[in-house]
């Protein structure tokens, strides 16, 4: 009869990838509501020379790579696993967050100053959620639809092509819905107007697209370091 102690423990590159993974999606969730504004050198569509973005892009962005990274390394199934229990972790990290804000404080204009900076928008939570399950699914069925279509081969364009049409849906439905729609129904905080949506539509965008073009060398270097050490499930289960 086998103990607890017999259990043969996940590899450690397998729980970085679920670490960062976990992590970068913590962070988007409580960095979202900040928005960030950058110069650039030259002028893209509709933004001009200034790009407006949500302060989680870049960290949102991180988890495509994570969740790219584990497809290849162990499968459609576990990597909709990771995604669907991450997204229902979301919900543990607000009750953690709304119930921090509630307790009692020792300095209630301290207590005040913390809830203005931690507590998460509702236009926010709903908009991010939302993109979040659509967008993360998305990512990992196109992921394994080009891996089909190519046959294993050409790891970039998989890489690219999945994470390029996901975070075009997961651009369009947070601000969407974050800065339109969850106002205009719910009636929480003013519409934001349709040249700085197209403004956000377009920045986020561009850096996501930009990301998911830089993190390709790092994919398969992620990859060939640990399937060259086991770190990987049999290639029928991957293939799956």
């Amino acid at each position: 009869m086998s103990s607890t102690a017999d259990a043969k423990p996940l590899p450690v590159g397998r729980m970085a990838i679920i670490g960062l993974f976990v992590t970068a999606l913590v962070t988007a969730q409580l960095t979202a509501s900040k928005l960030l504004a950058f110069d650039l050198p030259f002028a893209l569509p509709v933004t001009g020379s200034e790009v407006i973005l949500p302060g989680a892009a870049l960290a949102y962005a991180l988890t495509f790579f994570a969740s790219d990274c584990y497809s290849e390394l162990y499968g459609r199934r576990a990597a909709q696993t990771m995604v669907n229990v991450a997204f229902g972790m979301n919900f543990v990290v607000l009750a953690l967050v709304y119930g921090t804000v509630a307790a009692p404080a020792l300095d209630p204009e301290f207590a005040g100053q913390f809830a203005a900076v931690v507590s998460p928008v509702p236009n926010i939570i709903l908009g991010s959620l939302l993109a979040y399950l659509v967008s993360q699914n998305w990512d990992v069925l196109v992921f394994h639809r080009i891996r089909r279509l190519t046959g294993g081969d050409h790891l970039w364009l998989r890489n690219v092509g999945s994470t390029a049409t996901s975070q075009a849906l997961d651009t369009v439905i947070f601000i969407g819905v974050a800065f339109y729609v969850a106002p205009r129904v719910l009636g929480t905080g003013d519409v934001t107007p349709i040249p700085v949506i197209l403004s956000l539509l377009v920045g986020q965008y561009a850096l996501k697209l930009l990301i998911a073009l830089v993190d390709t060398p790092f994919v398969y270097a992620t990859v060939g370091v640990l399937r060259a050490r086991g770190h990987a499930a049999p290639p029928s289960t991957v293939a799956d």
